[in-house]
C-alpha cells in the first residue's frame, strides 16, 4: 500500500522532483532504513519513497524524448518500422488512410545519425497512400507535432494516453515509400495476419471488430457506434482482452497438458502432472496475453495466475488482499502509469469485491445460478461508484445485459474468435452469434432511462461512496449495509454550483479549430455554437461538449444558438441535439439546412431579439433583417449576442464576423462595450478591425483555434492590433478550456488548475512566431478507455 501511495503522490504533480530533490528522497529512503525499517510504518514509508524516486526517474527518460519546437512542421525524412496494428480512420472529405506507431531508426537522409530533437516513438498519419503492415520497414517524409491534445475539465486526456504509450509527437505523412517486408516469424505480422483474416472471412466490419478485439485485443477495430452501445449497456469490459479471458485461456491449456503428462509415467516422476498443467497455464495465460497487445488487465491476470502457481509450488497459502495486493505492486512496478488508467482499478476493484464476498460452494444447478446472478449483482453494486467516477455514467441495464454477454462472450464468443485461426467456419458462427448479441443490446440500450449520466462529485463524496459500495456488498448486518448506501447519496445526487442570480458564467472549451462557448446563468443555459467535425463520425458534440455538459449537471439546453454554418461552427450540433433536451434553435442557417429539421422549435437569429434570463440579459445584435435574401456569405451572417450581468459586465460573442460587417456593427451599436471578447473569426486577417477593438475595449480577448492552426490563427497584424490596444488575448490551445464569471470578473484556465507533469510544457504562446501556419490533420478517433 505503501508503494501504491508513493505512485499515486507522484501522479498528483505538477512537475517531476529536481536532481536536488530526487538525493533529498535518496537521503531520506536511507534514514529510513536506519531509524524505522523495523517498524510497519517504516517499511510503507520506504515503499513509498521507493515507486516516487523510481517512477519520477523514470518518467525524466520518457520526457526527455521530446520533440522540439524548431522540428514542428517541417518536412522530415523519418526511416523506421510500423510498430502497431494499423487502424483505419477516414479524413475529412472521405478521404481514407491509416493511423499506426512508428518506431524511428533515422532522421533525414537514410544513413543519418538520430537527431536527440525527434522522439524514438511517433505516432503517425497517412491519408490516401498505400496500406501499411505491422512490422513493415518505411520511409516518410512527413509533418510532426509535440504530443498536444485538447484539455477539458472531464475530458479525455490525450496528452496522457500519448505519455503512457511512450509516443512524444504525432505527425501526418506526405510521401511513403515501402523499404521492406514485415518479417514472416515477427509477432507484428502474425497479429496483422489473423486480423486480415478475420476481415475477408467476416463480410460485416462490426462484427469483424469484436472478433478481432476479442482475439488480438485490438479494440480499435469496433467503431463509436458500437463502443458507445457497450458503454450505454454496461459490457464494454467484456470486449477487451479481459483477465476472464486470460484466465479462460490458461485453464483451457491446463486441462489439455494434464491428462497427456499423466499418460507418461517416466515424466511424472520428475516433474508431477499438477504442476506441469498449472506453468503450462501461466505460459499459456503469457502467450496469449502478449498476442493481445499486452493490456493491463491481460498483465494483471497473468501475474495473479503466476504467484498463485508459485505459492502453491512452494507449499504456501497467502490471504486474497495480500496477494491481489502483490500483483497490484508488481504490475505498476513494469508500468507505473497503470494506476492512472479506469481498467486498473475496475478491474482490481471487481477481483477484490468478489474475493472480500466469499465463495458459496454451490453443488447443484439451482445453487449455481443463484451464485451466479449474486456474483454480477455484487459486481455491478460495488463496481458502480468507480463507474460513476471514471465515466460519470452508470448503465441501468447493465446487470441485465451481462447476464446473457458475461457466458456468451467468455465461454463462446471469445474460444470461437480464437480457434476460428484454425479453423475458419468458426468465426462464421462466432459473428451470427454476435449479432444476435448486438440485437439484445439494441433493444436493452433503447429503454426508457437506460443511462443514467451524474455530475461531477467532489473527491470527499467520491471516498465515500466508495466505501460505501464496500459495505453494502461484504456480509454485514443489515445497519452497517444500509449506512453504506447512505455514504453513496452525495456520490449518487452530488450538489452541482451555480452562479448567482444576477449573473453568469462563461465556460469556453478547447475544441480545437472551431467556436463553442457554454453560458450558464442561475437556472438557465445557452450554448453558442458547437465545435468542428473532427472525421466523419467524430465531432467536438461527441468528444468535447457532451462530457463537459454532463459533468456540470446540464440535462437540457434552453438555447442552442449556431451563429453560421460554416462545419467549425456546427460541426457537433447534430450529436448534441440527438443527445440532449434542446429547447430551442437559434441560427443564420439558410432554411433548407438539415439541422433545422431536426431541431424542435427554431428560430433566425436578428437584431433586436432579447430576452432575460435569472436576472441577466441577453441580446442578438447581428444581423439584421436585411441581411437575409443578400447573398452574403455565411461569415457575414454570423450571429452577435451580447450578455449583461445585473452587475453590469459584459460578454461579446462574435462567430466569425469580418471587418465590413464589424464596422455596420459599430455604428449601429453606441454602446459595444464588454469585458470578454470572443476574438471573431479565430483571429483571422478578415477580423478584428480597430473599430470594433476601440467600440469593445474588452480586457481579455479569447482565440479558440487549433494547436498551431493550418490556418495560421491568429494572425499576427491581428495580435498586433490587441497588443497596441493593451488587450489581454487568451488562446484556446494554450490555456485549455477558459472559464470566467460575471460575479467577480475571475477567470481560469484547465491547464494551469489541472496540471500534470506529462502535459505539454511548451505550449504555443499568441506569439507569430509560435503560432505559424501548419498541416493539421483531423483529430484521429483515440482508443476507447474501457473497463476491462
Amino acid at each position: 500500500m505503501g508503494w501504491l501511495a508513493g505512485l499515486a503522490l507522484l501522479h498528483r504533480c505538477e512537475r517531476l522532483p529536481t536532481p536536488a530533490e530526487h538525493l533529498m528522497l535518496l537521503v531520506a529512503v536511507v534514514v529510513t532504513v536506519a531509524w524505522a525499517r523495523r517498524r510497519w510504518w517504516g517499511r510503507a514509508f520506504i515503499a513509498a519513497l521507493l515507486a516516487f524516486w523510481s517512477a519520477g526517474w523514470r518518467a525524466e527518460q520518457r520526457l526527455s524524448h521530446e520533440l522540439a519546437p524548431a522540428w514542428e512542421v517541417r518536412d522530415l525524412v523519418l526511416t523506421g518500422r510500423i510498430d502497431s496494428l494499423p487502424v483505419a480512420v477516414t479524413g475529412q472529405g472521405g478521404v481514407p488512410g491509416w493511423r499506426f506507431e512508428f518506431a524511428l531508426e533515422t532522421v533525414g537522409e537514410a544513413g543519418t545519425a538520430l537527431p536527440p530533437q525527434v522522439p524514438p516513438r511517433l505516432m503517425l498519419l497517412l491519408y490516401d497512400g498505400p496500406a501499411v503492415m505491422a512490422g513493415e520497414r518505411w520511409r516518410f517524409t512527413a509533418r510532426l507535432k509535440r504530443a498536444h491534445g485538447l484539455m477539458n475539465p472531464g475530458g479525455f486526456d490525450a496528452e496522457l494516453w500519448l505519455f503512457e504509450q511512450g509516443l512524444r509527437a504525432t505527425g501526418v505523412v506526405r510521401v511513403a515509400q515501402r523499404l521492406q517486408a514485415a518479417p514472416a516469424w515477427s509477432l507484428d505480422a502474425a497479429r496483422q495476419r489473423l486480423r486480415l483474416a478475420i476481415n475477408t472471412h467476416v463480410p460485416d466490419p462490426a462484427m469483424a471488430g469484436v472478433l478481432a478485439a476479442l482475439s488480438l485485443g485490438d479494440q480499435n477495430a469496433i467503431g463509436n457506434a458500437d463502443w458507445a452501445l457497450f458503454r450505454d449497456t454496461g459490457v464494454a469490459h467484456l470486449l477487451s482482452v479481459s483477465g476472464l479471458h486470460v484466465t479462460l485461456f490458461a485453464w483451457l491449456a491446463a486441462v489439455l497438458v494434464g491428462p497427456v503428462w499423466r499418460r507418461l509415467p517416466w515424466l511424472c516422476l520428475r516433474l508431477p502432472a499438477p504442476t506441469v498443467a498449472r506453468w503450462t497455464g501461466v505460459l499459456a495465460a503469457l502467450g496469449y496475453a502478449l498476442f493481445s497487445g499486452w493490456g493491463v488487465p491481460a498483465q494483471r491476470t497473468v501475474l495473479m495466475l503466476a504467484a498463485v502457481a508459485a505459492l502453491r509450488s512452494l507449499q504456501l497459502r497467502w490471504p486474497w488482499p495480500l496477494l491481489l495486493l502483490g500483483a497490484a505492486v508488481v504490475v505498476t512496478a513494469l508500468d507505473p502509469w497503470a494506476l492512472l488508467q479506469p481498467g486498473f482499478w475496475l478491474s482490481f476493484g471487481a477481483v477484490g469485491l468478489l474475493m472480500a464476498a466469499g465463495d458459496d460452494h454451490s453443488r447443484s444447478w439451482a445453487e449455481r445460478l443463484q451464485a451466479a446472478l449474486r456474483t454480477q449483482l455484487i459486481a455491478t453494486v460495488g463496481l458502480a461508484p468507480l463507474s460513476l467516477i471514471c465515466f460519470s455514467q452508470l448503465s441501468v441495464v447493465g446487470l441485465l445485459a451481462n447476464l446473457v454477454a458475461i457466458p456468451l462472450v467468455s465461454f463462446v464468443l471469445t474460444p470461437l474468435a480464437l480457434a476460428g485461426g484454425l479453423a475458419t467456419p468458426l468465426w462464421t458462427l462466432a459473428a451470427w452469434l454476435s449479432q444476435g448479441l448486438m440485437a439484445w443490446l439494441r433493444w436493452l440500450a433503447d429503454w426508457p432511462l437506460a443511462v443514467w449520466w451524474l455530475p461531477a462529485a467532489p473527491v470527499w463524496a467520491q471516498g465515500l461512496g466508495l466505501l460505501g459500495a464496500v459495505l453494502m456488498i461484504l456480509r454485514l448486518p443489515r445497519r452497517l449495509r444500509f449506512a453504506g448506501l447512505l455514504m453513496t447519496l452525495p456520490l449518487l445526487w452530488p450538489a452541482v454550483p451555480r452562479p448567482a442570480p444576477g449573473e453568469f458564467e462563461l465556460l469556453a472549451p478547447d475544441v480545437g479549430q472551431g467556436n463553442a462557448v457554454l453560458v450558464r446563468t442561475h437556472g438557465h443555459a445557452l450554448l453558442f455554437d458547437t465545435g468542428p467535425v473532427y472525421a466523419p463520425g467524430a465531432d467536438a458534440g461527441e468528444r468535447v461538449l457532451l462530457p463537459v455538459l454532463r459533468g456540470l449537471g446540464v440535462r437540457r439546453l434552453d438555447l442552442l444558438m449556431l451563429s453560421h454554418r460554416d462545419i467549425d461552427h456546427v460541426g457537433g450540433a447534430a450529436t448534441l441535439m440527438r443527445a440532449l433536451s434542446v429547447t430551442r434553435l437559434s441560427s443564420s442557417l439558410e432554411d433548407e439546412h438539415p439541422l433545422l429539421r431536426a431541431a424542435p422549435a427554431q428560430q433566425r437569429c436578428e437584431a433586436g431579439q432579447a430576452w432575460a434570463w435569472d436576472g441577466v440579459r441577453f441580446e442578438v445584435l447581428h444581423p439584421t433583417p436585411a441581411h437575409y435574401g443578400r447573398g452574403l456569405k455565411p461569415n457575414d451572417l454570423s450571429c452577435v449576442l451580447r450578455i449583461t450581468a445585473a452587475s453590469g459586465r459584459r460578454a461579446l460573442l462574435a462567430g466569425d464576423l469580418e471587418a465590413e460587417q464589424e464596422r455596420a456593427l459599430t455604428r449601429r451599436e453606441p454602446d459595444l462595450r464588454a469585458e470578454v471578447l470572443l476574438v471573431p473569426h479565430h483571429g483571422s486577417k478578415t477580423s478584428s478591425s480597430a473599430e470594433l477593438l476601440a467600440a469593445v475595449r474588452p480586457a481579455v480577448a479569447l482565440v479558440q483555434a487549433g494547436y498551431r492552426s493550418r490556418f495560421g490563427h491568429p494572425a499576427p497584424p491581428v495580435l498586433a492590433r490587441y497588443q497596441a490596444a493593451g488587450i489581454e488575448v487568451v488562446s484556446t490551445p494554450a490555456c485549455g478550456a477558459w472559464r470566467w464569471t460575471s460575479e467577480h470578473g475571475a477567470a481560469g484556465c484547465e491547464r494551469a488548475q489541472s496540471r500534470r507533469y506529462w502535459h505539454d510544457s511548451v505550449l504555443p504562446s499568441v506569439s507569430p512566431v509560435l503560432m505559424g501556419p501548419a498541416l493539421e490533420p483531423p483529430a484521429a478517433s483515440w482508443p476507447e478507455d474501457v473497463s476491462p
